[in-house]
């Protein structure tokens, strides 16, 4: 007997499933490595850090007595704000019946910590505009250190500034470190002189290959080590003053905070501490006769040298 389609319909499968589950792309992480994170915390949930200022210098005329001043003190305060949970169950009827259930229950956990560590770097990027007032320059020293990009589009003369700012602040000049929105990528790519290689024989092979490999620039501009992030804390200021004082807008299309620092270890400008590490908890539920995965951490992050740092807001979209 010749075995046809007509004749084989219920030894075909209408439906292929594949053995493999589809995951969701994952992007690069990188603010926990500019976090000093802090030790020898045995309890409670704030941190209290003493600071000292800089000693004054008096002119001085022989035989007088010297004038004697006090260094100026501070304090730091920091607290470990953040209780966070990521909890998923699975019944026993769905766990025995999903064909992918192995499959999934393994992906629990991990999923859970990485939820876990992407709000640490929310926070942690978001720190470093928290407090600010809307519409401010954040002046140290008459220095600005927060500033709009011109029409919501950074240029490079903003990175320039930048590191002015960081200079005059007496911060290092050494592993200086740029963080900004993929958008800034495209708009360096396009740049007129960049492009035309002849203006700027540095930038070669912008166009063949681009500026950005993966979350990091390629080419080093101003001293800055230039990473991408889609983590960056949202600006919505109305009227935030930019390099020629014309505000701009980012109430309606709200901006991003692009972040300049440097990450020598004697400045890292931010301090976290984890009062608790991700630490999973299993159990069977047998009222609900189910099977109960939960991750739980304590954590606070904090800006601690604002001299230290540089937000310059930019608008995402791109034409």
């Amino acid at each position: 007997m010749a075995m046809t389609t007509g004749n084989t319909d219920l030894l075909t499968r209408g439906e292929v499933w594949s053995g493999e589950l589809k995951e969701i792309l994952r992007d690069e992480m990188m603010a926990q490595r500019y976090v000093r994170m802090l030790e020898g915390f045995p309890d409670g949930d704030t941190f209290y850090i003493p600071s000292i200022g800089q000693a004054q210098v008096d002119d001085y005329s022989e035989d007088t007595e010297v004038a004697y001043r006090p260094l100026d003190t501070g304090q730091f305060t920091f607290s470990v704000d953040k209780y966070l949970s990521s909890a998923t169950y699975i019944t026993k009827k769905a766990e025995q019946d999903a064909f992918y259930s192995q499959q999934l229950i393994s992906s629990f956990v991990p999923e859970q910590e990485r939820a876990i560590m992407a709000h640490f770097e929310t926070t942690t990027l978001a720190a470093a505009d928290a407090g600010v007032s809307a519409n401010s320059n954040e002046s140290l020293d008459g220095v600005e250190h927060r500033w709009a990009a011109a029409a919501g589009t950074i240029a490079l003369a903003d990175f320039a500034r930048a590191r002015h700012a960081l200079k005059r602040a007496s911060v290092p000049d050494q592993a200086l470190i740029a963080i900004v929105d993929p958008s800034v990528e495209y708009t360096i790519n396009t740049l007129t002189n960049l492009v035309n290689v002849s203006n700027n024989p540095r930038f070669e092979g912008i166009v063949a290959d681009g500026i950005a490999t993966g979350m990091t620039f390629v080419k080093n501009i101003y001293g800055f080590d230039v990473y991408c992030s889609n983590y960056l804390a949202d600006v919505t200021d109305s009227a935030l003053p930019d390099r020629s004082n014309s505000n701009v807008d980012f109430s309606s299309d709200n901006g991003k905070a692009n972040l300049f620092f440097s990450a020598a270890p004697s400045v890292t400008p931010f301090v976290g501490a984890w009062r608790q590490m991700p630490e999973v908890d299993y159990e069977y539920n047998k009222d609900l006769q189910r099977h109960e995965y939960v991750t739980t951490s304590r954590y606070g992050v904090k800006l601690y040298r604002p001299e230290n740092m540089v937000r310059i807001a930019s608008k995402p979209s791109v034409v």
